[in-house]
């Protein structure tokens, strides 16, 4: 960011085809130099929490049925919300012709996780669960 202000800041003496008298110089260098300080110090504080990320993955080969894997749980953690919106953080990322999701059935998002993808239609699949904890209430 501070390289795209000094290239601007050249561009500028290059196109007046005249150098920058020494005070206008350093009272643009001095504007750029606070404005990304004050940015950062006005961004709100939110009140975040000690979080860790969990995960479980596999591989199939084609044709290959359905396959599952369990989350583990940390111990003391609660699985996190998203900020802003009350669902659980998670991230599903899969590779090859297939369907993956978290399973209903086999999660309550207390004690159990578990991630499950349906038939791999494509040489290969794999698949990776990705949960996020917050352990904030764990006592040190």
């Amino acid at each position: 960011m501070l390289a795209v202000f000094f290239s601007i800041l050249l561009n500028i003496s290059v196109l007046r085809c005249g150098v920058m008298t020494r005070w206008p110089f350093l009272l643009l260098m001095l504007i750029g130099l606070w404005s990304p300080l004050e940015a950062a110090h006005t961004q709100p504080m939110d009140d975040s929490h000690t979080t860790t990320e969990q995960s479980c993955s596999f591989g199939m080969a084609k044709g290959e049925a359905s396959q599952s894997c369990h989350v583990p749980f940390p111990t003391g953690c609660l699985v996190a919300d998203i900020p802003e919106i009350d669902k659980p953080w998670t991230t599903v990322s899969k590779g090859g012709k297939t369907f993956c999701r978290f399973d209903d059935n086999a999660t309550d998002w207390k004690t159990k996780i578990t991630g499950s993808c349906g038939r791999c239609k494509s040489d290969h699949c794999s698949a990776q669960f990705m949960v996020r904890f917050d352990c904030s209430q764990q006592s040190h």
